[in-house]
């Protein structure tokens, strides 16, 4: 029956640093190894179809493939089973996944339930986090759940809907004059000081349950897609849909993965950048303004895994302009869809599918446009 499942029960012997290979410690919260490298599982959970519980509801029926400890507390806001829709574009039908219908409004939620319940059973009652908008009014959520208390540490540019739910959640605000990149020195600094940094981009936990997207597609679907197609910031939501196709894959449930299209803006492209010079790594680059203020990253975490995951043909990652975006978050609302200006790359990448590309189609919409005073 190879590893049980009690084997797969506690998290910190599946995590382990991608450079020098320590495995998570025990009684410390660290958001990256000394030795500068990030952490990571090294095999997700097996996938099996007996796993899935019919008895819990949401992203939580998959809690036996989130590694948490035994008996750890679910902090759940109801996050997950989120709707894919069809929708009919040039004569083929492609589905958008609404992950904007998680309970902040975004599909951080997945991910966040998943670390905040972690960091809840480790014994953590304060915690700092920094964000663009969306993973922060997450952190703040479920931390109130949770009775943890949270400090925020936002670009000043963050959209106000946003800075009023993390205030509205009784978070610590704290605006940074300046680039997305300020907000991550600030936090910086309160981890230098002894503060848990409950990072979405660096702790690996949320990965998880980000994962399950790709669980759902393919339950929904009752196939694998034949392309999915996700906005790319430090890479979160592509490597985690790309953990959860592989956890199904290597386990044998399914026997392929899809095509995977990473999308980001012009204004802030390094992985597009770096997947035209066919290179791993990332360099930081100039920052344009972009309406897509969440893939504002410079240096993405997950970049060089991703770009590994796509070097042998299985994917792309394409830039998108400013104009494409505005005229993409028009067409969504237009077909009903109030989506955030990031979920609108999604859409617009959809334009440069060439025929070629295997279907169906499925688009993550990440976040809810209530979450942007955007009125163009």
């Amino acid at each position: 029956m190879g590893k049980s499942i009690l084997s797969w029960l506690n998290i910190m012997a599946l995590i382990a640093c991608g450079t020098c290979h320590k495995t998570y410690p025990q009684n410390t919260n660290p958001f990256q190894c000394e030795c500068g490298g990030v952490y990571d599982f090294l095999e997700f959970p097996e996938f099996r179809s007996e796993l899935p519980s019919k008895e819990s509801l949401g992203m939580w029926k998959y809690r036996n493939l989130f590694g948490l400890q035994q008996g750890a507390i679910e902090i759940s806001l109801g996050e997950g089973n989120t709707s894919l829709l069809a929708i009919e574009h040039e004569n083929q039908k492609v589905f958008l996944k609404m992950e904007s219908h998680n309970p902040t409004g975004s599909y951080k939620d997945r991910g966040t339930s998943v670390l905040v319940s972690c960091l809840k059973s480790r014994g953590v009652s304060f915690a700092v986090e920094d964000s663009s908008g969306n993973a922060g009014a997450s952190f703040a959520a479920y931390c109130a759940k949770a009775g943890i208390k949270a400090r925020v540490y936002v670009p000043e540019s963050a959209s106000g809907p946003k800075r009023t739910q993390i205030e509205m959640y009784g978070a610590e605000l704290v605006r940074v004059p300046g680039l997305r990149v300020e907000a991550a020195k600030a936090v910086l600094e309160a981890a230098r000081s002894g503060a848990v940094y409950a990072s979405h981009a660096y702790m690996p936990f949320g990965l998880a349950g980000i994962a399950s997207i790709a669980y759902e597609i393919e339950e929904q679907l009752g196939n694998v897609p034949g392309t999915v197609i996700a906005p790319v910031g430090h890479g979160g939501l592509l490597y985690g849909i790309m953990r959860g196709f592989e956890a199904m894959r290597k386990s044998g449930y399914i026997t392929r993965e899809p095509y995977y299209i990473g999308v980001q803006s012009k204004g802030c492209a390094p992985l597009a950048e770096a997947y035209r010079k066919l290179s791993f790594e990332t360099n930081s680059v100039d920052q344009a303004e972009t309406l897509a203020e969440g893939v504002k990253v410079t240096r993405p975490i997950r970049g060089t895994d991703i770009l590994k995951r796509i070097s042998l043909g299985s994917g792309k990652i394409i830039a998108i302009d400013e104009l494409e975006l505005i005229s993409s978050y028009k067409n969504l609302a237009l077909l009903g869809i109030y989506a955030e200006p990031t979920s609108a790359l999604a859409w617009a990448a959809v334009n440069y599918l060439d025929g070629k590309n295997p279907g169906p189609v499925v688009a993550v919409i990440t976040g809810s446009g209530y979450k942007s005073n955007l009125n163009l």
